[in-house]
């Protein structure tokens, strides 16, 4: 997906981990995932670099679709979708 494309998903549930070091990003993942219903979209938003090897990868173990990453200004906005 492009940029474009990620900035007009319709985001369900939007986890602000920017505050916290990884692991922490990934764990408010695990914890915001089971919120959300198959084929939602979620995004993760963090200042971690490692965040955005972190998320595909989990992804890729759970079997949920990594849509893309975002860079903004001092953080990052990963997008995903519940499987």
């Amino acid at each position: 997906m492009t940029a474009e494309e990620l900035k007009n998903l319709d985001v369900t549930k939007s986890v602000d981990a920017r505050g916290t070091a990884c692991p922490g990003p990934l764990l408010e993942a695990k914890k915001a995932i089971g919120t959300i219903k198959s084929g939602d979209i979620m995004e993760v938003l963090s200042a971690d670099e490692g965040t955005r090897v972190d998320i595909p990868k989990w992804c890729g173990k759970q079997g949920h679709e990594y849509l893309g990453t975002i860079e903004e200004s001092g953080y990052y906005k990963i997008l995903l979708r519940k499987k």
